[in-house]
């Protein structure tokens, strides 16, 4: 089980690189009752970054109960950020949502196969983010592995 995800302050990881998409996400989270702390990272480089600086115990890099990540990214594609978290002895079983805007097949069948926990299709609501946040504790994703994602719309 990731380590962020037994302490309760452990932030949620949000990977987006549009500054108006961040804000509707932070307040459609907020709106669902999230207590845990937002870090942004703008890119796939610096998700990555983000996820070594917690592997290597930086005390600046708390590490995150979960990954909020968007696949049109600079610099490292979404699902290439996935399979790195993945292919990582430390990281392979965080919890991955997507948020993103593609409803390709193929991306979403790609995000599945790597074991995300959901396909959140953009803008995020309230209503969406309240299952995915019950997800969020240490007793319900000890219960479940990462799993082929469900449609949100």
């Amino acid at each position: 089980m990731s380590a962020g995800l037994l302490n309760p302050l452990a932030p949620l990881l949000l990977v987006e690189d549009n500054e108006d998409d961040v804000f509707f996400m932070q307040r459609a989270l907020r709106l669902a009752g999230n207590t845990r702390p937002v870090r942004i990272a703008g890119d796939g480089q610096a998700a990555l970054d983000y996820l070594a600086g917690c592997a290597a115990q930086a005390k600046e890099h708390v590490a995150p109960a979960a990954v909020f990540l968007d696949l049109k990214l600079p610099y490292i594609y979404g699902l290439d950020v996935l399979a790195a978290i993945r292919a990582h002895p430390a990281w392979h079983d965080l919890a991955v949502f997507i948020l993103t805007s593609s409803a390709e097949n193929s991306d979403r069948a790609r995000a599945e196969t790597l074991g995300i926990r959901r396909y959140l299709v953009k803008p995020p609501t309230p209503e969406t983010l309240r299952p995915v946040l019950a997800e969020l504790t240490p007793t319900a994703l000890a219960a479940n592995a990462p799993q082929p994602a469900s449609s949100e719309r």
